[in-house]
């Protein structure tokens, strides 16, 4: 027998809809954004058209579109060899489908964006890559359209600019995405024996095979604040030499203090800074 019986409170049931509150304020998608680097939410008109932290000076990863409105003189683009594109040469499973998402998203036919534009009316062969191509991945067609960039300019004297942002090479190409870093290092050699003006420039982030082929053979080095630059990913390399590595191992700064870059630069100065060294190197 139950010595207590509990009594029964008489409750109101709320409609679901009724029970939020209306006068709370909602924040519009995309009005903020979190800086990757300082973690601090950032009003998006404050980034600016350069897409830089105000706190930090990180450079958010932009669309190649973006880099080239920044870097190229108005209207002087003129794209090369757009028509190639990425294939299946290891009939590798759902990889078409993948690049098929990767075109519909960005617009783009591969991960880099080549051809010719003037900077401050300078004449110069431009390569533009985008980490928002399944990140900026180095396969046959982005090895051949950096290649046909070399080439050209080389035929035409020309000096190149290269912006790096890749993940590496891809997997689903195998071995035929290894042989691209043999391919576009010769493809450097060449241009450089001609006794042209080739610049990098490291942009977040730059890793893998790009690294350690094209993105390092720069006459000049130049990189963006605090982009990751690197070879193997921090994790395997711990897991390699059983050590913790330093916070801001791999960073530009870092890589900068190492002697692997010549100059980091903000984006808001990048053009002019560009613009500088052809005038010195190209008309001098």
């Amino acid at each position: 027998m139950r010595l207590f019986k509990k009594k029964r409170r008489p409750y109101i049931s709320l409609p679901i809809e009724t029970a939020v509150d209306d006068h709370i304020p909602q924040v519009p998608d995309g009005m903020f954004q979190k800086c990757p680097s300082c973690k601090q939410a950032i009003y998006t008109k404050d980034l600016g058209a350069e897409r830089e932290c105000p706190k930090c000076g990180y450079a958010f990863r932009i669309t190649a579109q973006e880099r080239l409105n920044l870097i190229a003189d108005k209207d002087s683009f003129e794209e090369w060899n757009k028509e190639i594109t990425s294939t299946n040469p290891l009939n590798f499973p759902d990889y078409e489908e993948k690049i098929a998402q990767a075109k519909k998203k960005t617009g783009l036919d591969s991960a880099i964006v080549t051809g010719k534009a003037q900077i401050e009316g300078f004449d110069t062969a431009l390569g533009v890559m985008d980490s928002h191509f399944i990140m900026g991945s180095m396969g046959q067609a982005v090895g051949e359209k950096i290649t046909h960039l070399f080439e050209e300019a080389t035929k035409k004297q020309l000096p190149v600019i290269l912006f790096t942002a890749s993940g590496g090479a891809r997997m689903q190409e195998g071995i035929y995405s290894l042989m691209q870093m043999a391919k576009t290092s010769a493809a450097v050699g060449e241009h450089s024996r001609a006794g042209l003006l080739y610049i990098t420039v490291l942009t977040d982030p730059t890793t893998g095979g790009v690294t350690a082929s094209f993105a390092m053979l720069g006459d000049i080095i130049l990189s963006e604040p605090q982009a990751l630059v690197g070879f193997a990913g921090r994790r395997v390399i711990e897991q390699t030499i059983k050590e913790k590595l330093p916070k801001n191992f791999q960073l530009a700064e870092d890589v900068l203090a190492h002697g692997f870059i010549d100059k980091i630069v903000p984006r808001k100065e990048l053009k002019n800074s560009l613009a500088l060294l052809l005038d010195l190197h190209v008309q001098g």
